[in-house]
């Protein structure tokens, strides 16, 4: 018998059901996508994405290089190799003095992202809501459909040159559905690192709604102007509730090697575990082994690497200003808002896609970031994790667009 029929809404024809699920529906091309093509197409400097152009230890390439050669090319442990994790915690317990037992405290993934993901499948159900500060990195809202939850923002205020936490707002964004509170710090896209005071409200309200903290802290490395980042775990109360996960992309510039990880108390590694093994299994052999070489000497390394960046920030950020836009203070990380406004704009999505032929300059729409509904549609995003030459062509083809 013929079942095919007429196609529903879904793409269903009769009884028959094909095409994709409700839950991918709409995560196809992005701002991102379409900002990164106007770069290649019309030869833009992009200060759109975060992808660094600056250089890797030659120490960690060599040891890449080395391991592979060896024949250190099949799968490692689901978990990790051992040496990598015993890093990982040595490397814990000496910056926070957080202890994680390398075996069933320690869990190496396929990248942060992986890890986020894991974590969200593993610590959520269909129904349940998820807590993060708008805006925020855009796999959080991906991540939390593909669990079946609901990504409530709670949006960071802007408070003279910087962002803030509105602790009435968190308050009120607390529900009986919610189960998790996503934490990034230092944050993505707005440079903010969260002070303490904060980090204690948050820690609070998670307390006493008895909330699963996840924390995204890619960044912990790259805090600027004598700013430090501080792990909510750390705070009393905190470490056996809290997911813990930071990766070595944006520490060493290898972004593409894709190796993180997460730390944490046994029975919530083990719920990530259970998810993570089922999206990558294991990868990253030779990178696992160099990483474990190279993660105890990080804090050389990134003292550097945050002399560079912050040298970076400051170029764009003057940069920004002279061009006649209204740049926003970078604690830490790669990226620096900014008011369109003065150029005449209201709608960031408009100047960004414009700016490529009046500037020659690509960055991102900060509206592309948030969940919530009244983001401010003016801030736009511009990276400095560019090379210097990058970075001072921009600024002066911002400078003369203006």
């Amino acid at each position: 018998m013929n079942t095919r029929g007429t196609a529903d809404a879904r793409g269903a024809v009769g009884s028959a059901s094909w095409g994709p699920a409700a839950r991918v529906h709409g995560m196809g091309t992005s701002i991102f996508t379409e900002m990164t093509e106007l770069a290649r197409s019309t030869g833009a400097v992009n200060l759109g994405q975060g992808v660094p152009e600056l250089e890797s230890p030659a120490a960690l390439l060599k040891d890449v290089a080395d391991a592979v050669l060896a024949g250190n090319n099949q799968y490692p442990p689901a978990v990790g190799f051992p040496a990598l994790r015993e890093a990982v915690a040595a490397h814990q317990l000496r910056r926070y003095g957080l202890d994680y037992r390398p075996q069933g405290e320690v869990l190496i993934t396929t990248g942060a992202t992986e890890a986020l993901a894991a974590a969200l499948l593993a610590l959520c159900d269909p129904g349940d809501e998820i807590i993060a500060f708008d805006p925020c990195y855009d796999a959080y809202a991906a991540d939390a459909r593909l669990a079946g939850a609901r990504l409530v923002g709670v949006p960071l205020v802007l408070d003279g040159d910087g962002f803030a936490l509105d602790a009435d707002a968190l308050r009120a964004a607390v529900s009986p559905r919610s189960r998790v509170l996503l934490l990034n710090t230092p944050h993505n896209p707005t440079g903010k690192v969260f002070t303490a005071g904060e980090l204690a409200l948050i820690a609070e309200v998670c307390v006493e709604h008895a909330l699963t903290v996840v924390t995204d802290e890619v960044y912990e490395h790259l805090a600027y102007d004598g700013a430090r980042h501080l792990p909510i775990a750390a705070l009393p109360g905190m470490r056996e509730r809290t997911v813990v996960i930071s990766s070595a992309g944006k520490t060493f510039n290898v972004t593409g090697w894709k190796v993180g990880w997460v730390c944490g108390p046994a029975p919530l590694v083990a719920a990530v575990g259970a998810a993570k093994q089922f999206l990558t299994y294991a990868s990253g052999t030779p990178y696992q082994e160099a990483l474990a070489r190279m993660l105890g000497s990080v804090e050389e390394w990134a003292g550097e690497l945050r002399t560079t960046l912050s040298s970076h920030r400051d170029l764009l950020t003057d940069g920004l200003t002279r061009a006649g836009l209204r740049p926003f203070r970078a604690e830490a990380g790669y990226f620096v808002q900014a008011d369109v406004r003065p150029w005449g704009y209201e709608d960031g999505v408009r100047f960004c896609r414009e700016l490529p032929e009046r500037a020659g300059v690509v960055a991102i729409p900060t509206s592309a970031f948030y969940v919530s509904a009244d983001a401010p549609a003016w801030l736009v995003r511009f990276s400095f994790c560019k090379r210097e030459e990058s970075i001072r062509t921009a600024v002066e083809q911002l400078i003369s667009a203006e």
